[in-house]
């Protein structure tokens, strides 16, 4: 099974800059998280962008649904900003015939304690289990996309309350 992984940016991938002073988004640490976690699956890697999902454009995001609509591989990973995350996926569901897992962290993968690790390695054993859709995995839980919700307060994703 060949997976491809499409990269955005967003926590996952930020790191201290001291010369800016502040958090940026770096390189895809995806790529890392595999090698150290010795994972033998079959994946190519492409970059989008290096942004903070705050900062992804409606353009940006129609160009992540062209991307992945494109892409030969059945079986798509992306990493992503949590804040806007929902958002992203909610758009890709127009995509038929692949299964979409889409992932981030609360905490840059760079950090000691991050849950970025977590979040890529259960996002590709459901990527490479789930039927068809798209999905959100985040904090040991698989989500469908037009039932979660970020939850600031507690950091994590979690179920809308069916009201």
């Amino acid at each position: 099974m060949q997976i491809k992984i499409f990269t955005t940016g967003g926590s996952i991938d930020k790191y201290y800059s001291p010369r800016e002073g502040n958090y940026v988004v770096g390189d895809p640490q995806v790529v890392q998280i595999l090698s150290e976690a010795n994972a033998s699956i079959e994946y190519s890697l492409e970059p989008l962008f290096k942004k903070d999902s705050l900062e992804l454009s409606e353009n940006d995001r129609l160009e992540i649904l062209q991307k992945v609509g494109a892409a030969a591989e059945r079986h798509i990973l992306i990493t992503h900003g949590t804040d806007t995350l929902i958002t992203t996926a909610m758009l890709l569901s127009q995509v038929a015939g692949k299964v979409i897992v889409l992932t981030g962290a609360m905490q840059p993968a760079a950090f000691k304690h991050s849950d970025a690790a977590f979040n890529v390695g259960g996002a590709l054993i459901a990527l490479q289990t789930l039927p068809e859709g798209v999905y959100i995995v985040m904090n040991g839980k698989v989500f469908d996309p037009a039932g979660a919700r970020k939850n600031r307060d507690l950091d994590r994703f979690e179920t809308l309350d069916p009201a």
